[in-house]
């Protein structure tokens, strides 16, 4: 355990010995702070909730558009595309 300062703007540091210890925590990571009891914080970090469902609708919505004029294959379009700069 590890006795910290809680500065004006409400910051703390973690301890560098403890940030050591856990690989999650680094400059800038999100975190979820939760308040347990009256007298303790528990600090975890954040996880990111995916809604596949919706990001494959839009994978494809996406190859389902058609584009205009006459159809090439890739690498002829990027043939043409470094061509023209």
């Amino acid at each position: 355990m590890k006795t910290v300062i809680v500065r004006n703007r409400g910051q703390l540091t973690i301890p560098g010995s403890i940030r050591k210890t856990i690989d999650w925590i680094s400059p800038m990571s999100a975190v979820t702070i939760s308040v347990i009891k009256p007298d303790e914080i528990v600090i975890r970090p954040h996880k990111k909730v995916y809604d596949w469902n919706k990001i494959w609708a839009g994978v494809k919505q996406a190859r389902a558009i058609k584009g205009k004029g006459n159809a090439t294959s890739t690498i002829e379009f990027l043939q043409k595309d470094r061509r023209s700069h």
